[in-house]
């Protein structure tokens, strides 16, 4: 596959504030970082997590202690134990052998998000990787170096595998990125970016693939535009409503406190606020209508409950995005482990998708509704049996 990633942002080599790693993200430094050209650094705390995470995986390589994913096969291999001298290997070809996507690649936007998100998790300090491999991520983020990422493969109910295994390819030199508008081989892409690939060691290939970063990009990124397209509906239902001779009545504050969704409350004054002072609207105060049609009249109601939804999804994927989504888990301070050190590590389900799935299906619901409501103020401006003196099919 050779097609470029579309809407690939420019770096920006500005003075802005950097995302930090490692620390709370909101979904606004995920959009800055993805589509603006935010640089990221890790936290120093971070990166303090992330060497002793990584000094527990080799303690555990060092004991010989078996652990799922450092040193035994994966799924139904769980029980095989790996020597130390295959464990590169192993981690490579996990890589290797889950980077099977297919379809038009992902945009660079939502390449760029996955690169700060996975960054992000792994920076928690629970996933055993070495601080080499995350600043790689980070490097490649700020670099401009973008992993040709299929759009189809997520597994879904096991995270994202195939999605973040394209992305862990072209950390190791293979597969395709792009780089200053063109696709190339990932490791002459990293070369000109002055970057070297990573040669992956124990449990790093398994943290790198196993998430779910790519649901999460594209859920944060179709949410933030959600938001911003739930504010051009009022401002949309707005003008029509003063192009249909609509009042302002149905948008009185003292409305919204009856019933008190607060996304009803932010599109009503929204509406107040945008009508204030038209002359269209006091050309008519005195109107002898008693009420206007469901489209107008429930501007609030409507377009409030899609802000309500997609806030909603917000609180979901701020989580997410802030949360340890591989597998195992690695909790190096724990002391109720016989060993050299203690420490534990917890086989668990953190990679899947239901939290992120769901949410999801609930926001594509909600903007649903933004069409639904358009339409028929649509309907009214164009029929003049209801348009109220306004030309036919408008």
């Amino acid at each position: 596959m050779s097609a470029t990633p579309v809407s690939a942002p420019s770096v920006s080599a500005s003075s802005e504030r950097p995302v930090v790693v490692g620390e709370p993200i909101a979904i606004a430094d995920v959009v800055r970082v993805a589509r603006a050209g935010a640089r990221a650094v890790l936290a120093p705390a971070a990166l303090e997590r992330v060497r002793a995470s990584r000094a527990f995986v080799e303690r555990i390589v060092a004991e010989g202690r078996a652990a799922y994913g450092i040193n035994t096969g994966f799924g139904k291999l769980a029980q095989v134990r790996i020597a130390p001298g295959d464990v590169r290997a192993l981690q490579r070809h996990l890589v290797l052998s889950h980077a099977v996507g297919v379809g038009t690649p992902l945009p660079a936007e939502v390449v760029r998000a996955m690169l700060l998100l996975r960054a992000q998790s792994l920076a928690v300090g629970h996933s055993g990787v070495r601080a080499e491999t995350l600043q790689l991520l980070l490097d490649c983020l700020n670099a401009g170096v973008h992993p040709v990422v299929p759009a189809q493969g997520s597994v879904g109910a096991s995270g994202d595998l195939a999605p973040l295994a394209h992305v862990a390819l072209a950390l190791i030199g293979e597969g395709e990125a792009e780089y200053a508008g063109a696709v190339l081989p990932a490791g002459d892409a990293l070369a000109r970016a002055g970057l070297a690939p990573a040669v992956l060691e124990a449990k790093e290939g398994l943290a790198l693939i196993n998430g779910t970063q790519a649901m999460t990009a594209l859920g944060i990124l179709a949410v933030a535009d959600g938001l911003a397209l739930a504010t051009c509906a009022d401002v949309a239902g707005a003008m029509t409503l003063e192009a249909l001779r609509g009042t302002l009545a149905a948008f009185d504050a003292r409305v919204a406190e009856l019933r008190p969704h607060p996304g009803a409350a932010a599109a009503s004054e929204n509406v107040r606020r945008l009508g204030a002072g038209s002359a269209i609207h006091a050309a008519h105060a005195d109107c002898p209508k008693v009420q206007d049609a469901y489209s107008l009249r429930c501007i609030p109601q409507v377009h409030g409950a899609t802000r309500d939804a997609l806030a909603h999804a917000a609180e979901v994927l701020t989580r997410e995005a802030n949360s340890v989504t591989d597998n195992p888990l690695l909790f190096p301070d724990d002391p109720g482990v016989a060993g050299a050190g203690g420490g534990r590590v917890l086989s668990a389900g953190n990679f899947h998708g239901q939290p992120v799935a769901l949410a999801m299906d609930y926001a594509k619901l909600a903007v649903a509704e933004l069409a639904n409501i358009a339409e028929r103020r649509v309907a009214h401006l164009m029929d003049p049996a209801v348009s109220d003196g306004l030309p036919a099919f408008l």
